[in-house]
């Protein structure tokens, strides 16, 4: 038994990854060209993770086959 994927789907999954990978791009951008000052900035490598996060996810999102 196989079940087809709809073209629908598949469209959503690489629409949304990328998504992800803009914002994933923007947040990196941002964080690395103006870092925080005050009491954010301790916590700007959480940011910079969270960027490459999304980046990753995205990239796997867009190259993911449908089967």
């Amino acid at each position: 038994m196989s079940e087809e994927v709809g073209s629908g789907l598949t469209i959503a999954e690489k629409i949304s990854g990328l998504i992800a990978l803009l914002i994933g791009a923007t947040i990196i951008y941002f964080t690395y060209a103006s870092p925080p000052s005050g009491y954010v900035k301790p916590f700007s490598g959480i940011f910079l993770v969270a960027g490459f996060v999304l980046v990753a996810v995205g990239i796997v999102l867009v190259l993911a086959r449908a089967e």
